[in-house]
């Protein structure tokens, strides 16, 4: 016996609890589970932290849920609710005990259900969560529209039937998730940050099928609440049956009764559009017929009241230039017979002063040389003259010149 406790290594209690601490760290199932049972002993301290007894049918184990994650803790809790606990189960070494660290409650049973829903539904009431004033208008036309459901259950199979016979032109992008669970709020919100992530969506629609009310409690999960209304595009909510209500419903855009319904909200009608814009070619088309008739008949009398005044206006033009023609001609004639008068009597002048006048009257020009001769004394005895005539020339050879007397020499050369 001594020399088997010599072989066996020797721990301290500090050694003994690490080991154990490491043995639940390393255990994959203890690291991530879902314990369901009830609660009992529950105590929120005043740090912050909370502490309870989850109860099974025959054993009990110790549970602490630390205040980042207690922060988050609805006021439901109460001591026999049941419900389910996410978290990891691991060593107190201090105590030297396990116990389950939760990280989130999920409630089971249709009281702690309702009770957790309606806290959840004041608190985010009052930070104005749901208010009409958030709430965004759904595209009439989508051409592209994200589906968060399961990828296997039939509300998707009714969200693809009814756009397929409504209105095929829009593009359905499937964003699979989790609808049921205590796994399946994460998965919901990782879905939305996916469709969040798309380009050119015009609406996502958030449907799920039948259920109990049990099977809703994901969307009236605080992390898919805030999700809904984070969501960049519109959201259009169709959960459950037509008396269903869950949160998610009152953070949503617009919220339908069933996934049946939510399609036809989103999805136009291609029948009833197409008769709609039958009536309204037609409308349009008789709309456009009586204003074209209404302007013809406008330019009709425009053009007669132009052709008109342009007939007044020619009158009065023609008028007002055969008077000017007149007045024209008439000074015209006036103006040339002024003329003519003043030519007669320049012209009377002129044949006053013209040298054939003179020559008419008698008088002679005496030329030597082709030079005319102003005086007697000019002749030369003896000189060659030309004599110019009214009807002609005499060539002849002077003989003698006898000059006047000097008083009739000044009135020969006036003359």
């Amino acid at each position: 016996m001594v020399r088997e406790r010599t072989r066996r290594a020797e721990l301290t209690v500090d050694e003994l609890n690490a080991y154990i601490q490491g043995l639940f760290n390393s255990d994959l199932l203890l690291k991530a589970l879902v314990i369901s049972g009830e609660i009992a002993e529950f105590k929120r301290h005043t740090s912050g932290h909370c502490y309870f007894t989850l109860l099974g049918t025959d054993t009990r184990i110790s549970c602490a849920m630390f205040r980042r994650d207690a922060d988050l803790l609805p006021e439901w809790p109460r001591n026999g609710d049941q419900v389910l606990i996410e978290g990891s189960v691991g060593v107190y070494p201090q105590r030297g005990v396990y116990q389950l660290y939760a990280r989130r409650l999920i409630p089971v049973g249709a009281g702690a259900i309702e009770r957790a829903r309606q806290e959840l539904k004041r608190r985010l009431e009052l930070e104005g969560l749901f208010h009409p004033s958030h709430k965004r208008p759904i595209s009439p036309y989508p051409s592209r529209v994200a589906v968060i459901t399961s990828a296997t259950g039939a509300a998707l199979r009714d969200v693809l039937r009814i756009s397929g016979r409504r209105y095929p032109l829009s593009d359905i992008v499937v964003v699979p998730t989790l609808v049921q669970g205590p796994d399946a709020p994460e998965d919901i919100v990782r879905a939305f940050a996916r469709a969040g992530a798309m380009s050119g969506v015009d609406c996502v629609l958030l449907v799920r099928g039948g259920g109990s009310r049990e099977d809703l409690v994901p969307f009236d999960d605080e992390r898919v609440v805030r999700a809904v209304r984070n969501c960049p595009f519109p959201v259009v909510s169709g959960i459950g049956h037509e008396v269903d209500s869950t949160l998610s419903d009152l953070a949503a855009d617009l919220t339908a009764s069933t996934p049946s319904a939510a399609a036809e909200v989103v999805f136009p009608d291609r029948a009833a559009l197409l008769a709609w814009l039958a009536q309204v070619r037609q409308r349009v088309g008789g709309s456009a017929r009586r204003r074209i008739g209404v302007e013809r008949a406008r330019c009709r009398l425009a053009l007669e009241g132009m052709e008109r005044a342009l007939k007044l206006r020619t009158g009065t033009e023609r008028s007002r230039l055969h008077e000017g023609l007149r007045a024209l001609s008439r000074s015209m004639t006036l103006r040339l017979r002024d003329a003519r008068s003043e030519l007669s009597t320049r012209a009377a002048s002129l044949s006053g002063l013209s040298p054939l006048a003179a020559l008419a009257r008698g008088y002679v020009i005496a030329e030597r040389e082709g030079r005319r001769l102003f005086s007697v004394r000019e002749a030369l005895s003896g000189a060659a003259l030309s004599l110019c005539f009214r009807d002609g020339r005499a060539d002849c050879l002077v003989r003698a010149i006898a000059p006047f007397d000097p008083p009739n020499e000044g009135a020969l050369e006036e003359r």
